[in-house]
């Protein structure tokens, strides 16, 4: 196998996405766990995001297609829950530059309870109206928020999963 990833057979980009998602998984529960740091409602969905990416990348390399239509299609499969975690993401970091007069009241509700009591689309309507936990920054790196960092990963990743997908192989 050559040491450029972009050379590399779908088989390993795939796998190596699964394990991507599953280190920033494992890093998500070491925050909360380990610097017992909770998760807030738009934290949750963007790890979902990251799980159903995951598992995408690891059905498709386990897989491993050799048609370009296969191939393609779990590259498209792989970017939609990117995508949609990409959006989370990018509205979790618009929450958090807004002013503090801004900020919507904190709902101080987890994810499972609201699903539990409102169903699940009361809860996610719930959720994208936002609070104050979720504006709040604890944790930075080189100057960015986790969720800032999420949308970074959320976009190579996506990116990543297409060019897998659809990348021509001789």
């Amino acid at each position: 196998m050559s040491a450029n990833p972009f050379s590399w057979s779908f088989r390993a980009q795939s796998l190596s996405g699964f394990v991507l998602c599953g280190g920033l998984i494992a890093y998500a529960l070491y925050v909360q766990f380990g610097m017992l740091m909770l998760p807030c409602p738009l934290c949750i969905l963007q790890r979902v995001a990251f799980a159903a990416m995951g598992l995408v990348f690891l059905v498709g390399g386990l897989h491993s297609p050799n048609g370009r239509a296969g191939r393609g299609i779990y590259g498209v499969l792989a970017f939609l829950p990117a995508a949609a975690g990409a959006g989370v993401a990018g509205y979790h970091v618009w929450l958090q530059t807004l002013p503090p007069s801004e900020v919507p009241l904190c709902s101080s509700m987890g994810l499972d309870y609201m699903i539990e009591s409102m169903g699940l689309m009361g809860a996610l309507a719930k959720v994208f109206e936002g609070s104050g936990e979720c504006a709040k920054v604890d944790w930075t790196f080189l100057g960015l928020s986790m969720p800032a960092w999420t949308l970074v990963w959320f976009v190579g990743l996506g990116l990543g999963a297409l060019w897998t997908g659809f990348k021509r192989r001789d």
